[in-house]
C-alpha cells in the first residue's frame, strides 16, 4: 500500500462527493461480518452514486488502496471482510433507488443498496415480483449483494438463484472506470459478459446498477407439510418434489433446528403474521380463521416432527396450486412422510422477509451457517457424512456447548441445498447487535467470551467445507470460505486468474475473495 499523510487518503476519498468514515468505532463495525472481523480498514466510502462510487474507488487504488463493497453486511464468509489491514470498504447501501419499472418489458433496473424487502414492496402494488425475489434475509440483505454472492429462497424452487433473474449490469472496476455489460430485455447476447461479473463475490468489480426480469405474481397459493422419521425418506422426497418442477420454495429442517425454531418463536406471533397475510390473500374471514386454527394447532406437532418438509407453491388459479400440492402430497406420502399441520410455510410466507433475530441462538449462542448445493445423487452420502463428522466430535461438541440443526432447499434444477449451522456460547460483536430487533436482544443472554468454543467451532466449519468439496457440492457467498479454485480444471482456473490480472492488475479490487491471491 501507499505511503500516505494521514490526512491524505479522506481528502482524496471526500473529493468524490462521497460521504467518508475514519473514526475508529465506524472503521472497528465495518470490519465485521456476521461470522468474524477481518483487519484493520482504511476507511469506510458511503457513496450516493454510481459517479460518486466510481470516482472514490479511482480515488483509493490510485492511492494504493484495495477497495471492497458491502451491501446489506449480512455476509458469514468473509465477502468483504479482509485478511490484511488497510482496505477501503464501500457501503453501499445508499445506493438504493428503484431507476425505473419497465412494465412492457418486464424489467426492473435498480442500484445495489436496494434491499429485497424494499423492491418487493414497491413492486407488489403493481402485481410484480422478480423471478427469486428474495433471501430470508432480505430486510437487509441488497440486491446488489445477491447479484456478487448470489442467493437462494423466495422463489428459487421455480426460477433458481439470484443471479439467473439478472441480465444486465454496471460496474465499477478497479481503476474507477464505469463498465456496462449486457442487454435490459434478454442475456446472454455473445458471450455472457454480464455472468463473468455475477456470483464473484465482488474480486472482480463494484456492481452499481442492476437489471433483473419481472414475472407476474402469482394469483392463489398451496401450501403443506410432512414429518418424516429418517433423513433418507427426508432427502428423497425433497429431491423428488423439486424434479417435479411443482414448488417455488421446499424447505426442511432436521429435528435439531425443528427444536430451535419451537424455542425461538410463538404462537402469538405466528398468529398475527399470518393474520395480515390472509388478509391480502382471502379476506377478513378467512384471515381470522386461519389466525384461529394456528393457535389451536398450536406447535405440538413439531414434537413429533423429526425431519420436517414444507412445500410452497403458486399458480394463477387456485386449482393449479392445488394440483402442485397434490403431487408434493403423494410424493411425500410415498417416501414414507406424514402430513402435518402447513402452518410453517404459510407463516414464513406471511413475513418474507422477518427480522434477522436468528443470527443468535435462542439462548445467545452465536450461529454459522455452513452450506451447499450438492446434486440429488450424492445429497444422502453428503448428509450422512456431516452425522458421521458430529458423531466423531460429539464429547467435544457437548462439553463445550457446540450444537447444530440442518436446513435443506431444494433449488430448481440444480439439486439440494444442505446447510448445518453450528451455534456456540460465545459473545456477540456490534454488527449482531445492530441487527437483532432492539426487544428481541434484550431477551437473549449476552455471552462471555469462548475462545475454546469458537476454536471447535471453526475446526468444526472447515471440515464441513472439506466434506462439500469432495460431494463436488457448489456454493453461494464463496468468499473466502468454500474450495472454488481447488474446483476448478487448471486451465479453467488459468483463464480466471487472467481475467483477474486483465481487470485488476495490482489485485486491489477485494483480494483474497475467491482465492485470488
Amino acid at each position: 500500500m501507499a505511503s500516505l499523510a494521514e490526512d491524505t487518503l479522506p481528502r482524496l476519498l471526500s473529493a468524490s462527493g462521497a460521504e467518508v468514515l475514519i473514526d475508529a468505532a465506524a472503521r472497528d463495525f465495518y470490519a465485521h461480518d456476521i461470522y468474524a472481523r477481518g483487519a484493520d480498514l482504511a476507511a469506510v466510502v458511503r457513496p450516493a452514486d454510481k459517479q460518486q462510487l466510481a470516482a472514490a474507488v479511482a480515488a483509493a487504488t490510485s492511492a494504493g488502496h484495495a477497495v471492497a463493497a458491502r451491501g446489506g453486511g449480512m455476509s458469514y464468509t468473509g465477502g468483504y471482510t479482509q485478511d490484511a489491514p488497510g482496505t477501503v470498504l464501500f457501503d453501499l447501501s445508499r445506493m438504493n433507488r428503484i431507476i425505473a419499472i419497465d412494465e412492457a418489458d418486464m424489467t426492473v433496473t435498480t442500484e445495489v443498496g436496494c434491499t429485497w424487502a424494499a423492491l418487493h414492496a414497491e413492486l407488489a402494488p403493481r402485481g410484480l415480483r422478480t423471478p427469486m425475489w428474495g433471501t430470508l434475509s432480505g430486510l437487509k440483505a441488497t440486491v446488489g449483494g445477491g447479484m456478487s454472492q448470489n442467493g437462494i429462497f423466495w422463489g428459487t424452487g421455480r426460477y433458481g438463484t439470484a443471479v439467473q433473474s439478472c441480465t444486465a449490469l454496471e460496474v465499477v472496476l478497479a481503476d474507477g472506470t464505469l463498465l456496462s455489460v449486457g442487454k435490459r430485455h434478454a442475456r446472454p447476447y455473445g458471450p455472457d459478459m454480464v455472468g463473468l461479473f455475477l456470483a464473484d463475490t465482488g474480486a472482480l468489480g463494484i456492481k452499481a446498477t442492476v437489471t433483473l426480469k419481472l414475472v407476474r405474481e402469482a394469483q392463489a397459493h398451496g401450501y403443506a407439510s410432512f414429518a418424516f422419521d429418517t433423513h433418507g425418506e427426508w432427502l428423497a422426497a425433497a429431491s423428488e418434489i423439486e424434479r417435479h418442477g411443482i414448488s417455488t420454495e421446499c424447505f426442511g429442517f432436521d429435528p435439531f433446528l425443528n427444536a430451535i425454531r419451537m424455542k425461538r418463536d410463538s404462537l402469538s406471533s405466528d398468529a398475527k403474521q399470518l393474520v395480515g397475510m390472509m388478509r391480502k390473500q382471502g379476506g377478513v374471514l378467512k384471515a381470522l380463521k386461519e389466525g384461529v386454527r394456528v393457535v389451536a394447532a398450536g406447535r405440538g406437532f413439531l414434537d413429533e416432527a423429526n425431519f420436517s418438509l414444507h412445500v410452497l407453491a403458486e399458480g394463477r388459479i387456485q386449482a393449479a396450486a392445488d394440483a402442485d400440492i397434490a403431487v408434493a402430497r403423494e410424493i411425500a406420502l410415498r417416501n414414507g412422510g406424514r402430513e402435518i399441520e402447513n402452518t410453517i410455510p404459510k407463516i414464513i410466507r406471511a413475513n418474507p422477509f422477518g427480522p434477522l433475530n436468528s443470527i443468535l441462538g435462542p439462548e445467545g449462542e452465536r450461529w454459522a451457517p455452513i452450506h451447499g448445493l450438492v446434486s440429488h445423487s450424492r445429497s444422502l452420502a453428503c448428509f450422512e457424512a456431516f452425522l458421521a463428522l458430529f458423531d466423531r466430535h460429539r464429547a467435544d461438541m457437548e462439553a463445550l456447548g457446540v450444537h447444530y440443526g440442518t436446513l435443506v432447499a431444494a433449488v430448481g434444477q440444480a439439486g439440494l441445498v444442505i446447510e448445518p449451522c453450528l451455534y456456540w456460547p460465545d459473545a456477540r460483536h456490534g454488527l449482531i447487535e445492530d441487527t437483532i430487533e432492539p426487544a428481541h436482544l434484550k431477551r437473549v443472554p449476552p455471552l462471555p467470551a469462548n475462545p475454546a468454543a469458537r476454536a471447535l467451532t471453526g475446526e468444526l466449519k472447515h471440515a464441513i467445507v472439506d466434506i462439500f468439496h469432495a460431494h463436488e457440492a457448489v456454493h453461494f457467498q464463496i468468499g473466502r470460505t468454500y474450495r472454488y479454485r481447488d474446483s476448478l480444471d487448471p486451465v479453467a482456473d488459468a483463464l480466471l486468474a487472467s481475467i483477474k490480472r486483465q481487470l485488476d492488475p495490482r489485485n486491489l479490487m477485494n483480494p483474497g475473495s475467491l482465492g485470488l491471491t
